[in-house]
C-alpha cells in the first residue's frame, strides 16, 4: 500500500505553503491543511462506500469493512441530495450547479468547493455578485480546486453523494437565513455559510485568490440590507 504522507512531510508542506513565517501563520496554515486532508479523506471513503452500495453490498458489510457500527456508517456516509423547500429558484439553481460542477470534474461527490462553483451558475444572485466584486472568478476557483483534487474519469452518479462538510454548509445556510430574519434561503445565505467556516476548502481557495472571507461576508450583509431598504421604499409608508 502506498504510504500516507509522513508527519515530517506534512510539516514541510505547511512551512512551504504558509503566507508568513510567524508561528500563528504556520498554525493557521496547518489548520487549513488538516481540514483539506479530512475533507479529501471523507470524499475518498464516500466514493468507495457509494461504489459498495451500487455493487449491492449492505450497510452491515460496509460497516464491517470500515470497522465501525452499522449505525455509524449509515449516519456518516448516507448523504443524499438535500431537500430544498425553503430555497429560492436561484439557490436551487446554485445547488444544481454544484452537482454539475462535480460531474464536470469527474468527482463522485459534492463538497464545499463544488458549492462555491455552483454559485457562479446564478450570475444574478447576490452570492455571484459579491464574489465578482471581490475579484473571484469561476475559472480561478476551478483551477484551485483541481490543484487539490485532480480531475477524474469517475463514474457519474444520478444522485451525487454530499460529503459531510457540504451537507453541513447547506444546513448552515438555513441558520444564516434565520439569523437575518429571512424565511427563505438564497444564494447569499449559502455563501455566508461557506465563508463562515474557516476549515473548508472554500476558505483556503478564497485566501489563495486574495479574497477576504470576512470582507465577502460583510459585503453580502450590506447587499441584503440595501435590497431590503429598496423594497421597503417601493412599498411606501403604511396607510
Amino acid at each position: 500500500m502506498t504510504p500516507a504522507p509522513t508527519l515530517q512531510e506534512l510539516i514541510e508542506t505547511v512551512e512551504r505553503d504558509a503566507s508568513g513565517r510567524s508561528l500563528l501563520d504556520l498554525l493557521a496554515t496547518a489548520s487549513a491543511t488538516v481540514a483539506q486532508l479530512e475533507e479529501v479523506g471523507d470524499a475518498v471513503l464516500g466514493h468507495f462506500v457509494d461504489r459498495c452500495r451500487r455493487g449491492g453490498h449492505s450497510w452491515s458489510e460496509i460497516s464491517a469493512a470500515l470497522g465501525v457500527s452499522k449505525q455509524a456508517a449509515h449516519k456518516r456516509y448516507s448523504f443524499p441530495a438535500p431537500t430544498l423547500e425553503r430555497f429560492t429558484p436561484r439557490a436551487r439553481g446554485a445547488v444544481d450547479g454544484a452537482a454539475a460542477a462535480a460531474r464536470s470534474l469527474g468527482h463522485d461527490f459534492v463538497g464545499t468547493e463544488h458549492l462555491l462553483l455552483g454559485l457562479f451558475a446564478e450570475p444574478e444572485g447576490l452570492a455571484a455578485k459579491a464574489l465578482a466584486e471581490a475579484g473571484v472568478e469561476r475559472s480561478a476557483v476551478e483551477a484551485k480546486v483541481l490543484e487539490i483534487i485532480p480531475r477524474q474519469a469517475a463514474p457519474l452518479l444520478e444522485s451525487p453523494l454530499y460529503i459531510p462538510a457540504a451537507s453541513l454548509a447547506l444546513q448552515g445556510a438555513l441558520a444564516e437565513a434565520l439569523r437575518l430574519g429571512h424565511n427563505y434561503i438564497g444564494t447569499e445565505h449559502i455563501l455566508l455559510s461557506l465563508v463562515r467556516d474557516r476549515g473548508t476548502l472554500v476558505a483556503r481557495t478564497l485566501a489563495d485568490l486574495g479574497a477576504s472571507a470576512e470582507g465577502i461576508a460583510a459585503r453580502l450583509v450590506e447587499m441584503v440590507e440595501t435590497l431590503a431598504a429598496q423594497r421597503r421604499a417601493q412599498r411606501g409608508p403604511a396607510t
